[in-house]
């Protein structure tokens, strides 16, 4: 596929997200190139704040590191807010990004619906989603592979990085990307791993000319 068809897939996949199509008219491609990192968004059912608790958050998070465990790929950065959460992921070996997907978002789905219905069942009717075909079921997650992008360049990913821990600061709910705990920002700023290492080492570093793009504490 040439590089100008790509890129117009992308917009379009990129625009499908935009307009809120619906759900069941999956329009987004997504590209298992070798090497290429990936910027992954997922939000929650109908954009509820269901991460906004620290409980809901630890499920993510652990999800996430199931997902390093098994080898499935590097983490380079992430955030999570409360109705979504944004990651930069490099997959490993021939790992499949709907298959990273369905490890981060399955086991903290489970986890929060099992929850639910021995904690506050009555909730429960908040996440109901009836299906095209008629098929009822409770989902923490928007139905839909969310928002995938392929990083193909240095400029690109840290760009990305900025982009991702800003976003509690300009959302308000933090004054310093660092002082937002449920982010990469004081892992990249300290090499800390809490409350989720990254894998810094297979980051690509910076060159001179690009230093200037990630400048952010």
């Amino acid at each position: 596929m040439r590089t100008t068809e790509r890129f117009s897939l992308e917009v379009n996949c990129q625009r499908y997200q935009t307009l809120n199509m619906p759900p069941h008219r999956k329009t987004c491609r997504r590209y298992d190139n070798p090497g290429d990192a990936h910027f992954l968004t997922f939000s929650c059912f109908q954009r509820r704040a269901l991460l906004n608790s620290d409980r809901s958050r630890e499920w993510l998070i652990d999800a996430i590191r199931l997902g390093q465990q098994k080898r499935q790929f590097d983490l380079w950065a992430f955030v999570v807010m409360p109705e979504h959460a944004h990651l930069i992921v490099l997959p490993l070996g021939e790992t499949k990004i709907s298959q990273i997907l369905t490890t981060i978002k399955q086991s903290t789905s489970k986890r929060a619906l099992l929850w639910l219905r021995d904690n506050a069942p009555d909730f429960l009717e908040k996440l109901r989603d009836i299906q095209p075909n008629g098929k009822e079921s409770h989902r923490f997650w928007q139905r839909g592979g969310g928002y995938d992008r392929n990083l193909r360049s240095i400029n690109d990913i840290y760009e990305k990085v900025a982009y991702i821990h800003d976003n509690p600061v300009r959302r308000g709910l933090a004054q310093r990307a660092v002082d937002w705990r449920w982010s990469s920002a004081a892992a990249w700023l300290d090499n800390g791993d809490d409350p989720l290492s990254i894998d810094r080492g297979s980051v690509p570093p910076l060159t001179i000319l690009d230093e200037r793009v990630y400048d952010r504490g």
